[in-house]
């Protein structure tokens, strides 16, 4: 989570949701993910912090987060919904095929080409979404 985010405890309450004690755990546990973990993984986590906490619960909570604009699902091709906190500032994802492993880039470079063709035809862009999937390089392709 970015240092200057708020927590997701603190976003709830902003919006008015009452907060119970397993709505707190998961909203801790992705408050810590360094990860884009899917709902198993979550319930795992929680289930770590609290052992009473059902994966039912975990889906309406991640559910409610979704809806209040909060947490954003991502599906990264590997038939599992992802999550991560709304970032703060705009950031892609590369995926690595063989791994699963995602990871977060900002290039100002695309972000300007992807302006540029939305404007060339006629359009201003309000929002995107860029998810790059690859393998890694074998050494003597680098």
């Amino acid at each position: 989570m970015s240092q200057d985010l708020k927590p997701l405890e603190e976003r709830c309450a902003d919006r008015g949701m009452r907060m119970t004690e397993q709505r707190r755990v998961v909203a801790r546990v992705l408050d810590g993910a360094a990860d884009h973990p899917d709902v198993e993984e979550l319930y795992r986590r929680a289930s770590e912090v609290d052992p009473k906490i059902s994966i039912s619960t975990v889906y309406r909570t991640v559910k409610l987060f979704e809806d209040i604009g909060i947490i954003e699902r991502h599906d990264f091709r590997d038939g599992r919904s992802r999550y991560e906190t709304v970032p703060e500032e705009h950031h892609d994802h590369l995926i690595d095929l063989k791994t699963g492993t995602v990871i977060e880039f900002h290039s100002a470079e695309i972000e300007a080409l992807q302006e540029r063709i939305a404007r060339e035809h006629g359009f201003k862009l309000v929002d995107h979404r860029l998810e790059l999937y690859g393998v890694p390089l074998k050494k003597d392709e680098r």
